[in-house]
């Protein structure tokens, strides 16, 4: 890692895992932003964007984004070198290998420093997702969309391995404990 530049973070899990609340601590932590691409959606669906009512639809209905949309919003937003050169915590993207190969050419010659992998079974997501009362967490989209995540994103588990850049977190446990297993994560990345 470049001291010129914070570190570059993806965070991966099923929804519900715990990735948007532990992205934002992480976030906090180190003075830099916190990415979520759901989140991002969702604003600009509030806000009558297109781009932001295309991709809520989708997201209503329990499906993934299409990657086009995914990757035109994440590389317009890493244009702002304020949002990318303190660092900055990815979550919701990338989400299938294809994305990953793009966020390597966005990102260009500062790729990924490491990449979080939050487990969490399943039947906790579950709980976890109805319990939060989203208008978009219905039975069916959550099934399909853990669905879509064991099929399309769990791969990239494999993919950063290979890169020697995995690290995997029991995301089980309190969300303290949870956080300061990261910290430790990204601190003995960071060590060496």
């Amino acid at each position: 890692m470049s001291a010129q530049r914070g570190p570059r973070m993806v965070l991966l899990g099923k929804q519900g895992s715990g990735k948007g609340t532990q992205g934002e601590r992480l976030a906090e932590h180190f003075s830099m932003q916190h990415l979520s691409t759901g989140q991002m959606f969702r604003d600009s669906a509030s806000a009558g964007v297109k781009v932001g009512l295309e991709a809520k639809a989708f997201m209503d209905r329990g499906e993934l984004v299409p990657d086009d949309l995914v990757v035109a919003v994440v590389a317009e937003r890493f244009q702002n070198p304020r949002e990318v050169t303190p660092g900055f915590v990815l979550d919701g993207f990338p989400r299938t290998e294809q994305q990953a190969l793009e966020l390597d050419r966005i990102l260009g010659q500062h790729p990924i420093d490491i990449v979080i992998d939050l487990d969490v079974p399943t039947d906790v997501v579950v709980e976890r997702m109805r319990s939060r009362g989203r208008e978009d967490d219905t039975e069916e989209s959550i099934r399909r969309r853990l669905e879509l995540y064991e099929t399309e994103t769990k791969p990239l588990v494999d993919f950063y391995r290979q890169r020697s850049v995995l690290v995997t977190i029991d995301g089980l446990g309190t969300e303290d404990e949870v956080h300061a297993a990261m910290l430790d994560a990204v601190a003995h990345r960071f060590s060496d």
